[in-house]
């Protein structure tokens, strides 16, 4: 099959277009022909050499979610042959073909095509796992979105309309707050030096927030953590900014908080397998509604992996960067 690889740690230009083996599924396994996947920070810090995958995965071919169709069965997977699929991997989904559990896999709505649905395992089962399985998120809470016009972002903000909490989100960049509003009830704020909590305490009324969605982290936290109620939560995903910072442990004693750290790659499968489930629970009857919809910036062939790194390192993206696989 074909694959993009890293051929070593670097720069965009380490993406190379290459033919390897074609997995082959095991006992519950399924093996799925890829037609379209997506771009996640994690592959870019993968393709540097700063973040290693898991030893079950695919370990230099990057890629964590897809949608595409089941090639294969294997013992008590549980799927037919030609169902449509999407969902998330460890590893691997730059390619024509991908092996995993079956009950990691969800179907595809029937109105969405193959770009929509590989736009959406990762931001939606990453967005409800922080916010509503560790954060509790409930109806009429506030909560604050840092990274609103990323890809979790963007679907954060839906799932938390759905589900009647008030939304206050921060953005580096004035440009894209019109695009954000289109999507759903929120305020906005624009972080372009850094520093917000003065302005989230006035768009709450001065009462803090009650879960905060850290996608961006470093010197975030402390901010995060001035804004934040009594026992509120703080569920920290991403470290686009930095992964360390100073905070003060007096205000998290004071206020009684929480802080939490979650990744999804590195879980156990049956982790995984829990995770996959309440997204088809919860989150896809949404889907199916229409009160979560894919955001797509830009589509890129899978032959110009290396181009759609670029643009996700500019910063200018909105939402997700999807890659087609037509070979």
């Amino acid at each position: 099959m074909q694959a993009i690889i890293i051929s070593r740690p670097g720069g965009p230009e380490v993406l190379e277009l290459s033919t390897v083996e074609t997995p082959k599924p095991q006992r519950g396994e399924v093996l799925v022909r890829i037609i379209a996947t997506a771009i996640n920070r994690a592959d870019v810090m993968q393709r540097e050499g700063k973040y290693p995958p898991p030893p079950d995965a695919s370990q230099n071919i990057p890629g964590l979610e897809f949608a595409g169709e089941v090639a294969e069965v294997g013992e008590f997977a549980g799927w037919n042959v030609g169902d449509r699929v999407f969902g998330l991997t460890s590893g691997g989904s730059y390619a024509q073909y991908t092996a995993v559990h079956g009950r990691t896999l969800s179907r595809i709505p029937e109105h969405l095509d193959y770009e929509q649905a590989a736009a959406l395992p990762e931001a939606c089962i990453t967005a409800y796992d922080a916010m509503i399985t560790q954060g509790k998120l409930s109806a009429g809470e506030y909560l604050l979105i840092n990274g609103i016009t990323s890809g979790v972002g963007t679907i954060a903000l839906q799932i938390a309309n759905a589900i009647g909490a008030q939304v206050i989100g921060t953005s580096r960049s004035a440009a894209k707050i019109p695009r954000i509003e289109e999507l759903g009830s929120l305020q906005t704020i624009i972080t372009a030096d850094g520093k917000f909590s003065e302005k989230v305490m006035s768009a709450s009324k001065g009462n803090g927030v009650d879960v905060v969605l850290e996608l961006i982290g470093g010197n975030y936290v402390q901010e995060d953590i001035l804004c934040t109620k009594i026992k509120g939560r703080i569920i920290v995903v991403g470290l686009l900014a930095g992964r360390k910072t100073e905070v003060s442990l007096a205000t998290i004693l004071s206020k009684r908080l929480h802080i939490i750290g979650t990744t999804l790659r590195a879980r156990p499968l049956e982790e995984k397998i829990q995770a996959a489930l309440l997204f088809q629970t919860h989150v896809v009857p949404l889907i199916c509604g229409g009160k979560i919809k894919p955001v797509i910036d830009k589509v890129f062939e899978l032959s110009e992996a290396a181009e759609a790194h670029r643009f996700m390192g500019s910063n200018d993206s909105f939402g997700k960067i999807v890659l087609k696989i037509r070979l």
